[in-house]
C-alpha cells in the first residue's frame, strides 16, 4: 500500500524570506539550516516508506557526512524523528512527525540506493533534488492491480492450508475487495485502526457471503479456517512487527515497542471484525483429509503456492518486479522446506524458526552490495508462514465459550510469530556486521 506524493516541505515562501542584508539573517547559520532540513527530510521519507529505525538513522548519518556536517545524532521512533547537526561551535536541532504507516518497497529501494551512492561531498540542493525525484514516483501498479495482488497472495495462503478450489476463489474475491476498501480509506486519510476494521469486515463478509452463494448451488461447503482467515491475511502488519523485532534486538527499545504496539493494535482491529462476522455464520475447524498425493507432487504444490503467495504480497507492497520475483524465490525455497519438515513431525515452532533463518540468509545474499533492501525481501517471504488455522481455532473456541482452548490457540499463534522473529533476528546477526556490532 503506498502513499500519494506530498508537496515537498523544503520549498520556501519567497514572501516570508527576509532580505539578505537583514542583520538578523546574517546572524543565522543558514547553510546549516539547509543541511539539517535535507537530513531530516531523508529520514522522514525512509520512515514513511516502512523501513526499520536503524536504516533510517544510517541514512541520515550518511547524508550528514556527505554534506560536511561535523557531528550528527538522531533519535528515531515510529511517529517522530529528532535530529541534531553540529558544525563547529553551532548546532541545529529539528523534529519531524510521521503520520504515514504504509509500506512502499519501490520508494524504500530508491532511498536506500541514494544512501549507498552518495558522493563524498554534495549540497543540500542536490539532496532535495534527488528526494524530489523519488517522492514524485507514484505507485507502480493501479489500485485494481494492487487489490488483485492481495487476492492472489491470500488465495495462495488458502491453498497452503488445504482449501478447496471454490474456497480459494472466494478468498481471492474477498481479499481483493478488502484491499480496495483499505486503499480507498487510506487515500482519504482515515484512521488506520478504523481502516483495518472496515477492510477486515468487508473481506470477511464477502467470504461468508460467497460461501453461502456457493452452498445455494449445492456446493456443500462450510466456513472453514482454510478460507476464512486467509481472506484477511493481507491486513497483517508484517513490516511493523518484523521491523519492531529488529529494532528491539538492536536495543532501540523506544522504536521497537512502538512498532510492536502498532502491529498488535492493527492485528487486534482485524481480529475484532473477523470475530464479529464469525457470529453470523457457523464456523468449522475440523481437520481436512489430505488427498492421496505423492510426496513429489505435494512438494510442487507447496512450492508453487508459496512462490505465488510471496510474490502477491511483495507486489502488494509496491515492489518492482525484480524484488517481487526474488522474494518469491526465497519464500518458495524456505516455506517448502518448512512444510516438509512439519509433515515429517518436526515441531512447527522449530521448523518456522529454521525456515526464517534461511529466509534471512538468502535475502542477505540476494541483496549483496546493496542490490535490494533486505527487508523488502524477507517480510513478504515469511507472511505465508503465519499460523492461520491456529488463529481460526482460537476464534471458534472463543465464540463457544471455551476460553482454555482459545488461550491455547492464541499462545500457539504467538509462539509461531516469535519463531519468525527469532529466525530473522538470528539471520541478521550472522549476515550484517554493521547491525550486529555497535560502533
Amino acid at each position: 500500500m503506498t502513499d500519494s506524493a506530498d508537496t515537498p516541505e523544503h520549498e520556501i515562501d519567497d514572501t516570508q524570506v527576509r532580505a539578505a542584508v537583514d542583520p538578523e539573517e546574517s546572524l543565522e547559520p543558514v547553510s546549516l539550516i539547509e543541511q539539517s532540513g535535507a537530513i531530516i527530510r531523508t529520514g522522514r521519507m525512509m520512515l514513511a516508506a516502512g523501513t526499520a529505525s536503524y536504516r533510517v538513522k544510517q541514512a541520515m548519518r550518511a547524508v550528514a557526512a556527505s554534506l560536511g556536517v561535523d557531528t550528527h545524532v538522531n533519535q528515531v521512533a515510529l511517529t517522530d524523528i529528532a535530529a541534531t547537526s553540529h558544525r563547529g561551535r553551532i548546532f541545529r536541532t529539528e523534529v519531524a512527525e510521521n503520520r504515514s504507516f504504509a509500506v512502499n518497497s519501490d520508494r524504500l529501494a530508491h532511498l536506500d540506493r541514494l544512501r549507498r551512492t552518495l558522493p563524498e561531498r554534495t549540497t543540500a540542493t542536490e539532496i532535495h533534488r534527488a528526494l524530489d525525484e523519488i517522492e514524485e514516483r507514484g505507485s507502480l501498479y493501479p489500485d485494481v492491480a494492487n487489490a488483485s495482488f492481495a487476492g492472489v497472495a491470500c488465495a495462495a495462503f488458502a491453498v497452503l492450508n488445504h482449501a478447496m478450489p471454490w474456497e480459494v476463489a472466494a478468498v481471492f474475491i474477498a481479499a481483493a475487495l478488502g484491499q480496495l476498501t483499505r486503499r480507498a480509506l487510506h487515500h482519504r486519510g482515515f484512521n488506520p485502526f478504523g481502516t483495518t476494521l472496515a477492510a477486515a469486515a468487508v473481506a470477511a463478509l464477502v467470504y461468508v457471503a460467497g460461501i453461502a452463494i456457493l452452498n445455494s448451488t449445492g456446493a456443500a461447503l462450510d466456513t472453514h479456517a482454510a478460507g476464512y482467515i486467509s481472506s484477511v491475511l493481507f491486513l497483517l502488519p508484517g513490516f511493523a512487527l518484523i521491523t519492531g523485532a529488529l529494532d528491539m534486538a538492536k536495543m532501540d527499545l523506544q522504536s521497537g515497542i512502538q512498532r510492536i504496539a502498532f502491529g498488535t493494535m492493527i492485528t487486534m482491529a482485524a481480529g475484532v471484525s473477523v470475530w464479529a462476522v464469525s457470529l453470523l455464520s457457523s464456523l468449522s475447524t475440523g481437520p481436512r483429509v489430505d488427498a492421496e498425493i505423492a510426496l513429489g507432487w505435494q512438494l510442487v504444490i507447496w512450492a508453487g503456492a508459496s512462490a505465488v503467495g510471496v510474490a502477491g504480497f511483495a507486489f502488494m507492497f509496491n515492489s518492482p518486479w525484480r524484488i517481487g520475483v526474488t522474494a518469491a524465490a526465497i519464500g518458495m525455497v524456505a516455506n517448502t522446506i518448512r512444510m516438509a519438515a512439519i509433515d515429517a513431525d518436526v515441531p512447527v515452532q522449530a521448523a518456522t524458526a529454521m525456515a526464517c533463518l534461511l529466509v534471512g540468509v538468502l535475502a542477505a545474499a540476494a541483496s549483496w552490495r546493496g542490490r535490494f533492501p533486505v527487508i523488502t525481501l524477507s517480510v513478504p517471504a515469511v507472511l505465508v508462514m503465519i499460523p492461520g488455522v491456529s488463529a481460526h481455532q482460537a476464534l471458534v473456541a472463543l465464540n463457544g465459550g471455551d476460553f482454555a482452548a482459545a488461550t491455547a490457540g492464541i499462545l500457539q499463534v504467538i509462539l509461531v510469530v516469535l519463531s519468525i522473529m527469532v529466525g530473522l533476528v538470528g539471520a541478521k546477526l550472522v549476515t550484517d556486521r554493521e547491525w550486529a556490532f555497535d560502533h
